[in-house]
């Protein structure tokens, strides 16, 4: 047994079932045989995932492994690591990435090109032997050479080869050191480990780093935690209620511009990482969608996830957010400045593992904090090897940060929530958790109301498209003002339909101020009026009309008065509404035919949402999606030995076969045939050439033999003349 398919033969049910589980991919799909299974299992990608499975000492025994020459024994292993390598040595067997052959310790094929081919900073072996003890007599020069290559990496330039100075000539004379081109050498590995004591690493980490942190109250990180959660979910709310009103652009290579993003930071009171971050969750649950006229609003999906619960709704967003590869962290940074929110860009094929390590990390430590230093040293002890390995601080601060503005964490450390979510537990005690939704305010004399709790969904609705959010928290704060009352009054409410919603759900008495600036805005509201022409503006007012004229603000709208009452420009009628209105105008909507305007102005999307994909790993598989691959495989190994054998009876058979007669042939086959064995037979074509063919006689029909091939699985015919011989199988 020398081949990684031998191995694999070899090996029994359980050890097959725990390679299974460690990498997913050699069943996905599911191979026929062994053989296909080694040589996916020896694939460069294949590999490359196992190898990003590894721990720090693991990965550091696999490169003492691809260090020494095939093959290598256990204790040429230890002698070069540590006693406790046995242990991880175990690890790589069962993972496939080292496998006991009749002759010792192999690795599989491509394997050191996986590695690279510089394990440990050693150098390629040498192809001469040396005398290893010369060392100790080097000069000082050839020293400080050595020092310099020893740790790695084994490369080093030189001005040229021929004048190469004392001490390198010293060295490459003794083929202490090898010369690549004219102007780099290298140190041969055997060198290397000989200068580093006998060692490939200069520290064995064997056991993980400690993690510390900060020690928290199971009590306030379960309140902190449910405090997020309601945040995150009035957030998402939030955000989709303001692009149904006023949906953002989408940019042409996609994504959100950064002035969108920071209108919605601007409006739920966040920085623009965190709106990053509410944007992505709202798109990787297909919660909005860009139409065709390049605008992002609120899908359909939309009005389904507010009928959920909480804790569905915040079950929605955890679950999309734990196995995206995509990574809203990038977004803003000053050398990822063309990455955008909702953008193609953002996708890293490592980000959902190092997001499951991050939280395992957190579950295995509850109730702690971790700090950053600490926390850094134990991922990157925990996954050394992980592809895209230089941004991965960076993704676990995010994931830290991230975890914390769901609701996973509550001041750093994990919560019950999260904890029953890694789970899969049901979440329920959400719903309970939540503080209770109130149905009421409070209008205070300086044109604020003051929401004691979070509110009920349809007063919620109401008030926001009346109010403006000043600052939130346990007590949510609106402020009413003009513009705010001009949007209720677009959104189709009168004035006495606001007084008497805000009479009627708040706990004082409306405030006189209040009062007279609803009465006042609704008077305005609709006096002046805006079409398209490009777009019309239309008063009753003489007055108003001069003073617009003369508003040197309204430049640039290049108006043009074609009656007493009337004006043009060719702005669209939505432009020119917008410039009025930042010059303090109150201006409304007209249809072509004279109507005013208003309505609810929730749009949704008219395309189907479309989520990015994800870009990851494997799912593990069920047990008994193992079972099945397992079974699939000895099934098709045992077909694919017996054909083997068949075709090597066949062609032993096929050389010994004798010439018989069409009426010898005959009788043989009708013998053969009642007796129901697989025959080999030689078989002639047009041009004369003979074919070596295995079937199953079926019947003899008009001078031929009817019969079952097994190369093409299909029933043929074999004219009787032209078979040349037969011999049972």
């Amino acid at each position: 047994m020398r081949s990684f398919s031998d191995y694999l033969r070899s090996i029994d049910d359980p050890a097959f079932l725990a390679l299974f589980t460690a990498r997913a991919d050699l069943i996905t799909p599911v191979p026929p045989d062994i053989a296909s299974l080694a040589v996916r299992a020896c694939s460069a990608p294949s590999l490359a995932r196992a190898i990003d499975s590894l721990n720090q000492w693991q990965f550091q025994v696999l490169e003492a492994a691809a260090s020494l020459n095939e093959p290598f024994s256990i204790k040429a292993l230890t002698v070069i690591t540590d006693k406790a390598a046995s242990g991880a040595l175990t690890h790589l067997i069962s993972v496939g990435l080292i496998y006991p052959s009749d002759d010792g310790m192999r690795l599989p094929s491509q394997l050191r090109d996986v590695i690279g081919n510089e394990p440990a900073g050693l150098g390629p072996a040498s192809m001469v032997k040396l005398k290893l003890a010369d060392l100790e007599g080097a000069p000082a020069d050839a020293k400080k050479v050595l020092d310099r290559l020893v740790w790695g990496p084994p490369r080093g330039s030189i001005g040229d080869i021929k004048n190469p100075g004392p001490g390198v000539a010293w060295l490459l004379e003794r083929k202490f050191l090898v010369p690549l081109d004219q102007r780099t050498v290298i140190l041969p590995r055997e060198v290397g480990i000989y200068l580093r004591g006998g060692k490939t690493h200069k520290e064995n980490l064997i056991s993980p780093p400690v993690l510390s942190g900060t020690k928290r109250d199971e009590h306030q990180v379960n309140l902190a935690a449910i405090a997020n959660i309601s945040t995150v979910l009035r957030w998402v709310e939030e955000l989709l209620n303001f692009w149904a009103e006023e949906p953002a652009d989408a940019l042409r290579a996609g994504g959100l511009g950064v002035r969108d993003l920071k209108i919605i930071a601007n409006h739920l009171g966040i920085d623009e990482s965190c709106a990053a971050f509410i944007t992505e969750l709202a798109y990787l649950t297909s919660l909005i969608s860009i139409d065709a006229d390049d605008r992002i609003m609120p899908s359909n999906k939309f009005d389904v996830w507010l009928m959920q619960t909480p804790a569905d709704r915040w079950q929605v967003l955890a679950s999309a957010w734990l196995i995206t590869s995509r990574v809203s962290g990038l977004v803003g940074r000053a050398e990822t400045k063309n990455v955008a929110a909702l953008g193609p860009e953002l996708d890293r094929v490592n980000a959902a593992r190092v997001r499951a390590l991050t939280l395992s990390i957190l579950e295995e430590n509850p109730l702690l904090a971790p700090d950053s230093p600490s926390f850094n040293a134990l991922i990157a002890w925990r996954a050394p090897a992980r592809r895209n390995s230089s941004s991965q601080e960076d993704f676990s601060a995010w994931s830290l940060r991230e975890a914390e503005w769901l609701g996973i964490t509550g001041q750093g450390a994990i919560s019950k929530y999260g904890v029953g979510f890694l789970r899969g537990e049901e979440l329920k005690i959400i719903n309970d958790d939540l503080p209770k939704t109130v149905d009421h305010i409070l209008i205070q004399s300086d044109n604020t109301a003051i929401a004691p709790g979070p509110l009920e969904h349809e007063i919620s609705q109401q008030l926001a498209i009346m109010a403006e959010i000043e600052s939130r928290g346990g007590a949510t704060v609106y402020r009413f003002s003009e513009a705010t009352i001009r949007r209720a009054l677009d959104h189709g409410k009168t004035g006495d339909e606001i007084k008497a919603f805000l009479i009627k759900s708040s706990k004082t008495p409306m405030p006189q101020p209040l009062e007279y600036l609803i009465a006042d805005v609704a008077k305005k509201h609709g006096k002046l009026r805006v079409g398209n022409i490009s777009s019309f503006i239309r008063c009753e007012d003489t007055a108003l009309i001069a003073q617009i004229m003369n508003d040197k603000k309204l430049d640039v709208l290049a108006l043009r008065r074609i009656a007493p009452e009337v004006i043009v420009c060719d702005h669209d009628a939505t432009d020119a509404m917008r410039i009025l209105r930042e010059s303090g105008y109150i201006p409304a909507a007209e249809s072509a035919n004279g109507l005013l305007l208003t309505g609810q102005r929730s749009n949704r999307a008219q395309t189907k949402p479309r989520p990015p994909r994800i870009i990851g790993e494997i799912e593990l598989p069920s047990q008994d999606l193992l079972t099945t691959a397992l079974r699939s495989i000895r099934t098709g190994e045992k077909s694919s030995h017996k054909q083997t054998r068949l075709r090597q009876v066949a062609s032993e058979a096929l050389g010994a076969l004798p010439r018989s007669t069409a009426n010898e042939t005959m009788d043989l086959v009708i013998r053969f045939i009642q007796e129901e064995k697989s025959l080999s037979i030689g078989y002639a074509d047009n041009n004369g050439a003979v074919s070596h063919r295995i079937i199953d006689p079926i019947r003899v029909s008009a001078g031929a033999l009817i019969a079952r091939d097994h190369a093409t699985g299909e029933v043929q015919s074999f004219r009787i003349p032209r078979i040349t011989g037969v011999a049972p199988l």
